[in-house]
């Protein structure tokens, strides 16, 4: 299948997780990609697995020479015209809790590391005459819950900064979108701790799609938004979450 046929991606965060899914899946579609991420044993055995479609490169997105050394990559791959902001951390404490120290470190990987990546993507981006700029946000940059005051304030930022650069950008070409993932069976999101079955029973029973959700059906939406077939499509919020976002399910309603 050739979806992203002579397309040239960034993926953050690719090494592992629904970065990772999404690497495999751009590769499946004929897209070459440059996986950035700080887990080099597991980035680098994916490279290899993947052969000359995919390069592996230590990648820290809050620095700005590693997006330089990033965009050297993927240029040395083809033309470079999708990047998918796809890094992040998360941290779990009350606002009273959390040290400035703690607020900016999520800051500088979710947010900082976002707008980076943009800003060294407009002019290679521009010289290719289109690009697709894939920010994946979350549920939380939609909503919020408590304990997450930094990573749902980077995620919400990460939805205002798509829309100014989609308005700045969209006269080059370039496309750029946000994705909103809901519960994602991810480390980040819990799989360390819970099987699959477990998670989906204990925490998403409610959901109008009663289950945790898989990293490539997420994958799946940043496939869409990197090809051709969506080319009227920017500042856009793409939600990929089972319908948390809409409503629950309770316990005694007449659909239970």
């Amino acid at each position: 299948m050739s979806r992203l046929a002579g397309k040239t991606a960034i993926v953050t965060g690719g090494a592992r997780g629904m970065g990772e899914a999404t690497v495999r899946l751009f590769v499946e579609h004929g897209a070459k990609v440059v996986i950035g991420d700080l887990l080099d044993k597991e980035g680098e055995a994916l490279a290899k697995e993947l052969g000359d479609a995919a390069i592996f490169i230590h990648m820290d997105v809050s620095k700005e020479a590693d997006w330089t050394k990033a965009v050297a990559a993927a240029q040395s791959l083809g033309t470079y015209n999708v990047l998918v902001n796809n890094a992040a951390i998360l941290l779990h404490k009350s606002i009273i809790d959390t040290s400035a120290e703690d607020y900016l470190k999520v800051v500088n990987v979710n947010q900082l590391g976002s707008f980076l990546g943009i800003r060294s993507a407009i002019e290679p981006m521009k010289a290719a005459g289109c690009g697709s700029i894939i920010n994946v946000s979350s549920i939380d940059g939609l909503h919020s819950s408590a304990g997450l005051s930094a990573y749902s304030s980077t995620k919400w930022a990460i939805r205002g900064l798509t829309k100014n650069a989609a308005i700045e950008l969209g006269q080059y070409g370039i496309r750029v979108n946000s994705v909103h993932p809901g519960g994602i069976y991810t480390n980040m999101g819990g799989a360390e701790f819970l099987s699959e079955e477990k998670m989906s029973e204990m925490i998403y029973a409610d959901f109008p799609i009663p289950r945790v959700g898989k990293p490539i059906e997420v994958a799946y939406v940043s496939l869409f938004l990197a090809s051709d077939e969506a080319t009227y499509s920017t500042g856009s919020e793409f939600v990929a979450d089972g319908g948390w976002f809409t409503g629950m399910r309770r316990e005694g309603s007449p659909c239970s």
